[in-house]
């Protein structure tokens, strides 16, 4: 119930007398078996927060309701606030919404073929800190180190618990109380409101813009180092493109300018990845490989995005400027917990192991998926969904487009398969709200007043499952 809906005014003092005694709330049966359940303590705590939510939105002077609050209606209030207190709030969610890397859905998924090697050391004790083969204490990094060293052709790596950390720490070991040289065009937002000039300010660097929002050079560059210069940053505009009239410095010349002025470069690329992926059929996006084979001092990228992992900032690059990282003490503030070292420990032991590596991780095996096999698996999601043989759905497939997300390859737009789905009767919007309220909640896209499920983000084994949270809804929401 939406306190601040409805159509019929009245008297405010009505509503606020509604209001009932916490007292005979308690004597209630359906509160007495809910304490039993839980405890008083916290049904006081709700019931007092409810009361306080409902009086200030009536003295609210905009406040239009229906009719006074019953001792029911704060009652069915409670026993749904309370779940929100005593069950799961982050659960798994269905999503159709064709977006692989969703930053609300928590971006990369980790395959089935994880569980039981994350779950063997999550639920016992591990050798997190312990050299197995001195007997001594050891480094949380040690188990990735030689992978990452491996896949990336870095002298070293650390690992941070973000990609924003992973900057701050840079600059922080790097170029503190000095310059960094920016273009203005790729002085970006992060998200969350966040951006790179912020983070350098918290770093202690000092920002010098160069070049224009649409076109850099080099002489821009050169015109701006001096004895101040800390470093030289470039950052990989992967949630966004200027398009036109455009012009930027390579990493190459970055890179040989920075040489011959004796100047580390770094490189943010954001969303980094290991693997071509126009073999996928997608545009090229610049690999950690490349990045560090042309002769960066440092590279950054995350973990949770194209690479496919959990979140993290993977630092990567010049063996002298990671062990100043690793005495900086932003290090232990930004440190990773064991459960983001297993991640990433078996996902980059997927990436070593090289073959069909698209079948180990998930978020890739979404994004290599030919338009055929995406037809294929909308058709067999379309027959389930035949099966609840509801006249007041009508059910096709039909193209459409899939995106990356995550703040990677913005322009990308990739051919998939949805099933659609019209209502005869029921509000397209109801359904979808329908759904998103179930216990196992279906993620959908509203277009041209229907629902669309993208297979493309849809597992296989969750088709039923579908079909029973459509069910329901219907049974609910079917007459409009």
């Amino acid at each position: 119930m939406n306190f601040t809906e409805g159509v019929e005014r009245m008297n405010k003092n009505q509503y606020l007398r509604s209001i009932p005694s916490i007292d005979v709330l308690l004597l209630h049966e359906r509160v007495q078996k809910l304490i039993n359940h839980t405890s008083k303590d916290l049904v006081l705590y709700i019931l007092r927060e409810l009361i306080e939510e409902y009086r200030k939105s009536v003295l609210n002077e905009s406040f239009e309701g229906p009719k006074p609050m019953s001792n029911e209606d704060f009652i069915n209030l409670l026993e749904s606030r309370s779940k929100q207190f005593t069950g799961q709030n982050l659960k798994r969610v269905i999503n159709a919404t064709g977006v692989v890397l969703h930053t609300n859905l928590g971006r990369a998924v980790f395959g089935e073929n994880m569980k039981e090697k994350f779950w063997e050391v999550l639920s016992n004790y591990s050798n997190l800190e312990l050299n197995l083969d001195t007997g001594k204490r050891g480094s949380r990094y040690e188990p990735l180190v030689e992978k990452i060293k491996y896949l990336t052709k870095g002298e070293d790596e650390l690992v941070v618990n973000n990609n924003a950390a992973a900057v701050m720490l840079v600059l922080s070991s790097v170029a503190k109380d000095k310059e960094v040289i920016v273009s203005r065009g790729e002085l970006v937002e992060i998200g969350g409101a966040f951006r790179i000039p912020d983070v350098m300010e918290q770093s202690g660097a000092k920002l010098v813009e160069v070049g224009t929002t649409n076109k850099t050079n080099e002489r821009d560059y050169e015109s701006k180092i001096n004895e101040e210069t800390g470093a030289l940053l470039k950052v990989h505009t992967s949630n966004y493109k200027i398009l036109g009239f455009t012009q930027d410095v390579s990493l190459e010349t970055l890179v040989n300018l920075g040489k011959e002025n004796h100047v580390p470069v770094i490189e943010d690329l954001g969303s980094g990845v290991l693997l071509d992926l126009e073999k996928y059929g997608l545009s090229h996006e610049p690999t950690v490989q490349e990045s560090v084979a042309a002769g960066t001092d440092i590279v950054t990228f995350s973990g949770d995005k194209l690479l496919g992992g959990p979140q993290a900032g993977i630092i990567v690059g010049k063996k002298e400027w990671i062990d100043k990282m690793k005495k900086n003490p932003l290090t232990r503030a930004f440190r990773i917990d064991k459960m983001t070292v297993a991640a990433l420990d078996i996902v980059f032991s997927y990436y070593v192991q090289g073959n069909h590596i698209e079948e180990s991780i998930p978020s890739l095996k979404a994004l290599s998926m030919n338009y055929g096999d995406l037809q294929k698996k909308a058709q067999k999601l379309k027959s389930v969904l035949d099966r609840i043989g509801n006249e007041e759905m009508v059910i096709h497939t039909r193209k459409d487009e899939s995106q990356v997300g995550g703040g990677s390859l913005p322009l990308e737009r990739m051919q998939t398969e949805v099933v659609v789905i019209e209502f005869i009767k029921s509000s397209v919007a109801r359904v979808e709200e329908g759904l998103r309220k179930l216990e196992v909640p279906i993620i959908a896209r509203i277009k041209d007043k229907s629902l669309l499920l993208d297979v493309r983000t849809i597992k296989e084994e969750d088709f039923l499952l579908i079909m029973e949270n459509f069910t329901q809804v219907l049974e609910k929401h079917g007459n409009g």
